[in-house]
């Protein structure tokens, strides 16, 4: 029993020295932890100041540059016009053959005229009774055997029929249906036999030599493109580039699109189709002292653009204005100078005033 007491003892002993020990070791090691926790936050503190950014810049300079606008455009036919009679009637013959080529005034569809023919007879031999009486009754009127009044009535009987008559020729003339222009006939939609009504399309006539290109353009460019201006384009399925002259602008801008129409004339031996997609390129001027930066360099904005440059070795936005772009590079119409430092990478890491360090040069 004495023994298993001495045990217990020695135990107890054993856990108070150790809870002794222990409270020792963590007062002494308190200090030493708060002093080497102040360094760290000095050195935190510390490392809020500029640190260095290794990155690639580009020193502004000057360059031509050849200003061209691209717009896509569509080709009409110089003039176009749709083949239709102008009155009922039934298609008595067609003399044109549907794709040909036809000249200006070529008949090419006449419609039945027999009773027109047979009315415009009938006046003409009214017209004729009524000179033959107008004739005895001036006889007449100079011994007094007849009114004035009645030879007036006469008078006006002739003019009258004379009236109808033209206006029957005109009615005649409406049965042909000639080309206005020279140019280019459609298919046909009509046979002959058929009923056409002033509403039915007979076939087209277009002409194809020259063209015409329609496309619009931004209306910032509104004072810098003119009449006789020289255009170029290409259509779908075809390499060779087409050339044409700008001989109207429409005077109205579009509030939809903010564009000016402009249309050209364009030469046309036959390749061309009117309706074809056409891709157009406008020069507009030669620059030669244009300021050209990397587009990357370029960062955008709600509400404006800006560019990350170098100045005395420390990084700092400038707000600029864009112009012209190209494949790799854009235009800077304000904001930057010749000679400037313009950072063209590591621009997501750059904030005003961190220290720089050049690494490439272009």
């Amino acid at each position: 029993m004495a023994g298993n007491k001495k045990i217990l003892t020695t135990v107890l002993f054993l856990i108070v020295a150790a809870v002794i020990v222990g409270f020792i070791i963590n007062r002494v090691n308190a200090p030493g932890k708060k002093g080497e926790n102040a360094p760290e936050k000095s050195n935190a503190k510390g490392g809020g100041g500029p640190k260095n950014l290794l990155v690639d810049y580009y020193v502004v300079k000057t360059s031509s540059l050849n200003e061209t606008i691209e717009a896509s455009g569509t080709l009409q036919s110089n003039e176009e016009v749709q083949v239709q009679a102008e009155i009922t009637g039934r298609v008595t013959g067609l003399f044109f053959k549907e794709g040909t080529q036809v000249a200006k005034g070529a008949l090419l569809v006449k419609i039945y005229d027999e009773d027109l023919k047979a009315q415009l007879q009938k006046l003409e031999l009214q017209r004729e009774l009524a000179k033959t009486t107008l004739e005895r009754q001036e006889n007449l009127l100079k011994i007094n055997g007849i009114s004035r009044q009645d030879v007036d009535v006469t008078r006006n009987q002739v003019s009258a029929y004379g009236a109808d008559i033209e206006y029957t020729r005109t009615q005649l003339q409406k049965t042909e249906l000639r080309a206005p222009f020279s140019g280019r006939l459609g298919l046909r939609n009509v046979s002959l036999g058929a009923i056409v009504t002033p509403a039915t399309v007979i076939t087209t006539l277009q002409q194809i030599d020259p063209l015409k290109v329609d496309f619009s353009v931004p209306e910032k460019y509104r004072t810098a493109i003119a009449q006789g201006d020289v255009v170029d384009f290409k259509v779908a399925g075809d390499n060779q580039t087409y050339k044409g002259n700008i001989y109207a602008l429409d005077p109205k801008i579009d509030l939809s699109t903010r564009t000016i129409r402009i249309r050209a004339i364009v030469p046309n031996a036959g390749k061309l189709l009117p309706g074809a997609f056409a891709r157009v390129l406008i020069a507009l001027k030669n620059m030669p002292d244009a300021i050209m930066i990397p587009t990357q360099a370029v960062i955008p904005g709600t509400r404006d653009k800006k560019v990350a440059i170098a100045d005395s070795g420390k990084a700092k936005f400038v707000v600029v204005e864009t112009g012209i772009r190209n494949a790799d590079n854009v235009q800077i119409t304000s904001g930057l100078n010749v000679g400037d430092t313009v950072i063209t990478s590591g621009i997501m890491q750059i904030k005003p005033g961190l220290v720089l360090k050049y690494n490439d040069v272009k």
